[in-house]
């Protein structure tokens, strides 16, 4: 019975994301375990509308900010030599990572 681990990326930085998709892809190749994914997931907006006067005089003119959340999904198989070296990958700041066993 081959166990799996899920992992679950996400970051707001798109190109720092794909640079962790692409390790991750390389150690499954070296170590030879089966990969599925990466899976792009809904990208999460979260907006923020903030007025451009402070005072309140004026038209109301709007500023919008927008921050995205890009979400990767990666099941691999847990083989004892994969996952070592996945746990040695060096992931920036921007970058979240959760590894589930199943």
């Amino acid at each position: 019975m081959a166990r799996k681990a899920r992992i679950r990326l996400t970051s707001t930085d798109y190109q720092k994301l794909e640079d962790v998709c692409k390790e991750l892809k390389l150690i499954a190749e070296k170590t030879g375990v089966k990969l599925t994914g990466p899976i792009p997931l809904p990208t999460k907006r979260l907006r923020v509308p903030v007025r451009k006067t402070p005072c309140g005089q004026g038209t109301a003119t709007w500023d919008k900010w927008e921050l995205r959340i890009h979400k990767r999904l990666i099941d691999i198989d847990a083989e004892e030599r994969a996952m070592r070296r996945i746990m040695r990958i060096r992931v920036p700041e921007e970058v979240f990572v959760s590894i589930e066993l199943l």
